[in-house]
């Protein structure tokens, strides 16, 4: 049996150490599941109304594979965004489509933003040791008060409330900079539909992962108003 000398010892001690290094750099490289995918999603609140907004790409990081993937969805009067993993979006949209209605079935009567808020933040938290990896963020108006309610999540459902805006996705550090520079207090529902469109497209044009396009909903106490953006398609 033949023996390493010591300086043969170092060097492949010195070589395993590089590869280990390079391997979990490799890992990092690879990404956060919350990227994957890519979108982009703001809610904004206005005089007795609501916005919530969307884009509609979905990729597998820089290749887009649909542009038309909405990631609102209505729940009567409440609106939830979700962004991140897509196979997450569609299960976590199923899922509490399903308590929603069984809410519905139980009371008797239509959910509440803030009840829906902490359906969604006892759902997450529930998957807490393997969470899904989605960021929601929901908007609507509390029809017994007539105030309007937005608020966002992280993965395991700790609740972020907010009284201007809340932004999720891979372009939430643009969203975040667009939306502190055009919000104002008090916009009636064109003057809010006209803000978080400018800071929706202005975002998503400096994210490779999101864009294509949007969905605008604009909620008021009487009405909601969808409208279709077209957005740069490159």
């Amino acid at each position: 049996m033949t023996s390493l000398a010591p300086t043969q010892v170092t060097d492949a001690a010195v070589t395993a150490s590089k590869l280990q290094q390079l391997t979990y750099s490799q890992q990092i490289n690879m990404g956060s599941p919350f990227a994957i995918n890519g979108g982009a999603c703001v809610a904004m609140v206005g005089k007795d109304c609501v916005a919530i907004a969307c884009d509609l790409r979905l990729g597998l990081q820089a290749l887009t594979v649909s542009n038309n993937y909405p990631k609102i969805f209505p729940f009567g009067d409440v609106y939830l965004g979700l962004t991140g993993l897509a196979t997450d979006i569609s299960t976590v949209s199923d899922l509490l489509r399903y308590k929603v209605n069984m809410y519905r079935l139980r009371e008797e009567r239509a959910i509440s933003p803030q009840t829906m808020a902490n359906l969604v933040s006892s759902s997450l938290y529930e998957r807490r040791f393997g969470p899904y990896f989605v960021s929601p963020v929901i908007a609507g108006i509390n029809h017994t008060s007539g105030k309007p309610f937005i608020c966002g999540f992280d993965s395991i459902g700790c609740i972020d409330f907010a009284k201007d805006f809340i932004v999720s996705g891979t372009a939430s550090d643009q969203l975040f900079g667009m939306c502190e520079g055009l919000w104002e207090p008090d916009l009636g529902p064109d003057e809010l539909f006209e803000t978080i469109s400018q800071a929706l497209l202005s975002a998503v044009d400096r994210d490779a992962l999101s864009g294509w396009g949007a969905h605008v909903y604009i909620v008021e106490k009487d009405k909601v108003t969808k409208r279709l953006l077209k957005g740069r398609q490159d």
